[in-house]
């Protein structure tokens, strides 16, 4: 478990260099990789803490 959150974080840290990178030389690849790390990176936190919440409940 604590392997995942620590993905999860890196996976965010990423994103957040992504979009710093992009701020920097105003390139839109490095938006558009921001973007579809964050978005992924959420899908993935969402379905990781679902699994812990049923988990919980069941």
């Amino acid at each position: 478990m604590l392997l995942f959150r620590w993905l999860i974080l890196l996976c965010l840290l990423g994103a957040a260099v992504c979009f710093a990178i992009y701020v920097g030389t105003g390139q839109p690849r490095f938006r558009q990789w921001g973007w579809i790390t964050l978005k992924w990176t959420l899908l993935a936190a969402g379905g990781f803490f679902a699994v812990l919440i049923l988990e919980r409940v069941a």
